[in-house]
């Protein structure tokens, strides 16, 4: 059997080339092998950054403050001069902050204010996001603005200003109440909690009226004129058309809303430097600062975080789950 021969055209073109010093020609998939290696390389150059600040930044810690929480120091020597060790106390850490009667106070506290807080802000942002969505609302970019831009105010400047209007002596608003012959005190033990409310409803409250009216624009509008044509008023619309529809951003600015709460700090802390009924341990993200910085109990701090943090992933998943019960196909 003779081996085949190539058309003499075909052997002087490859000699040729050959002679010349021509590299050979790439096969398809050998262009697609090196096409799909360059690809990849710059598909590492951009996630290895993301990837080395997340280990660093994130992972790392986290994994930090779950070994801290299973070890505690440990004393030795009586005059004190004998450097204190580290050692692993299992357990323990967390069985006493699940029963320290001062971190279930602040628990059931910030429960309590979830419960009427989150409902409040998350009614009052639908409010306004299904008016901004009508047809009737002049100069909306400009209210929109204006109900948004509370969230641009970072929330220790927030508190703070707030502070002074619930400052007697120095605060307008008592005055006028005063003079008026109402005499309210903002920082009574029993109205302190929900002064803390009033700070975070109207910082949250136009951030999450516009996730629910980014949700409102994407619904078709013929939606509407088909409703309209069937002898829909603008209030049946609302209710039993936008409003459904825009359950799931409702049921996600509630998940945001309720972990928000779980780390409820700036605004207590502030709070505090002008009143003695916000204490160290109003809160349990305050419980842990101070546990750390000040008591300094550093392992014992860190059990506690790890506590608030499940707490919040729990009540996390359980949203998840009712936003799947919504969307079964999704």
């Amino acid at each position: 059997m003779t081996a085949p021969t190539l058309h003499p055209a075909a052997r002087d073109g490859r000699n040729g080339a050959e002679q010349a010093g021509e590299p050979p020609r790439l096969t398809a998939s050998r262009r697609n092998k090196r096409r799909f290696g360059a690809d990849w390389k710059m598909a590492w150059a951009f996630v290895v950054p993301f990837l080395a600040l997340f280990v660093v930044f994130h992972l790392v810690p986290v994994f930090y403050a779950l070994w801290q929480s299973f070890h505690g120091v440990e004393k030795s020597g009586g005059l004190g001069f004998t450097k204190p060790s580290v050692i692993f106390v299992g357990l323990d850490n967390y069985a006493e902050a699940l029963t320290d009667e001062g971190f279930l106070r602040s628990v059931g506290r910030v429960l309590l204010y979830g419960v009427v807080q989150v409902p409040v802000m998350l009614g009052l942002a639908l409010v306004m996001a299904l008016i901004f969505d009508t047809a009737i609302v002049r100069m909306r970019s400009l209210f929109q603005l204006a109900a948004f831009l509370p969230y641009a105010v970072p929330g220790i400047i927030a508190s703070i200003l707030w502070a002074f209007l619930y400052l007697p002596g120095v605060s307008p608003v008592l005055d006028l109440l005063d003079g008026a012959g109402a005499h309210i005190d903002f920082l009574a033990p029993g109205s302190v909690l929900w002064s803390i409310a009033n700070i975070s409803t109207w910082q949250w409250t136009g951030y999450n009226m516009i996730i629910i009216f980014a949700a409102l624009q994407a619904i078709p509008r013929d939606l509407f004129e088909a409703a309209r044509i069937d002898g829909a008023t603008n209030w049946q619309i609302a209710w039993r058309i936008k409003v459904p529809l825009v359950a799931p951003a409702i049921l996600i600015t509630g998940l945001f809303s309720v972990v928000g709460t779980l780390q409820l700090f700036s605004e207590p802390t502030v709070l505090r430097t002008i009143t003695n009924n916000v204490t160290y341990n109003y809160t349990p993200n305050m419980i842990v600062y101070n546990l750390a910085f000040g008591s300094n109990q550093p392992y014992y701090s860190a059990a506690v975080a790890v506590v608030i943090a499940i707490g919040a992933f729990l009540l996390s998943f359980g949203f998840l789950r009712v936003l799947q019960r919504r969307n079964p196909d999704e």
